[in-house]
């Protein structure tokens, strides 16, 4: 269960990536301006986590390449597209994520005893380039996915009052 501590890389033009086009949605994300979680409506990240105190990445790894080679034995007539399809692993993947942030939150010695933290499992929601700042610890993440799927999570200090 990897964790590091990071410097996120705010980039607010990250959260327009939910209005790129993919299939079945012309305009992107459909939860884009909808949900609360999502851009525009999130918080940037330096409204919500005090950035003067430490922040750490959780990440959880799927292999893809390992799972397409299971459905392929299973399905042999899908396209790479149905093979891929993250209704088949996703869940798993944002449990196991979720489980190891709560794991590390139980057990934080990185915040000397800060008991105010907060976790975000969807960063560029709130502004945040998570390739860069990964890439900035030494953690590459392939973008887009071919073998490997990252999906990551920080977690720090809540801010309180006035903001940065």
């Amino acid at each position: 269960m990897p964790i590091i501590f990071v410097e996120p890389v705010i980039d607010k033009s990250v959260r327009l990536l939910c209005l790129r086009p993919y299939p079945g949605h012309k305009k992107g994300c459909p939860n884009f301006g909808k949900r609360d979680i999502c851009p525009p409506n999130c918080p940037l990240i330096d409204e919500v986590f005090d950035l003067s105190k430490p922040v750490v990445a959780v990440w959880t790894s799927f292999n893809l390449e390992s799972h397409r080679e299971r459905m392929k034995s299973k399905h042999p007539n899908w396209s790479r597209r149905q093979l891929d399809c993250c209704l088949y692993w996703q869940g798993g993947v944002n449990k196991n994520l979720r489980r190891n942030v709560e794991y590390n939150l139980e057990r934080y010695i990185f915040f000397n005893g800060e008991k105010n933290l907060i976790a975000t499992y969807i960063p560029e929601a709130m502004g945040v380039n998570v390739t860069e700042t990964m890439k900035n610890v030494g953690v590459i993440l392939e973008w887009p996915p071919e073998k490997i799927v990252n999906k990551v999570a920080f977690v720090g200090v809540k801010l309180t009052g006035g903001g940065n």
